[in-house]
């Protein structure tokens, strides 16, 4: 006796090797995915935070608190802290310092730059 097989089903061989590839291959994009966005988002921590403490000793260097240059301070600061100063603006009549700086985000290929300014509100005076 001769059993036919069923002609349907080989044109399904391979779809279920073919479906699981296509979830691996989805699911290792959003893995990547997700390991740049959080490495953009900590790069970014760090860029913030490198240039809050870089503004804050301009500032104070600027104020007299602390010797030396306040871009030069602010720099050494942000060396510390395993960023760059793009750019520093001190503003010695309002008593701040605005700097911009730069710092390496691990997995990508651009930098995470942040800003930040340092010294009394706008407006603010000092005792007479």
């Amino acid at each position: 006796m001769i059993r036919h097989r069923n002609r349907g089903s080989d044109h399904d061989a391979g779809a279920g090797t073919v479906l699981m590839l296509g979830i691996a291959l989805g699911t290792m994009t959003l893995i990547l995915a997700a390991a740049l966005l959080s490495a953009a988002v900590v790069g970014g921590a760090r860029a913030g935070s490198a240039a809050n403490l870089a503004a804050l000793a301009g500032a104070d260097a600027l104020r007299g608190l602390r010797s030396g240059d306040s871009c030069t301070v602010a720099a050494a600061v942000a060396a510390r802290n395993q960023a760059e100063v793009a750019l520093c603006t001190p503003e010695p009549e309002e008593g701040t310092v605005t700097v911009t700086v730069q710092a390496a985000a691990f997995l990508l290929p651009w930098p995470a730059s942040a800003e930040a300014r340092a010294g009394p509100p706008p407006g603010a005076r000092g005792p007479d």
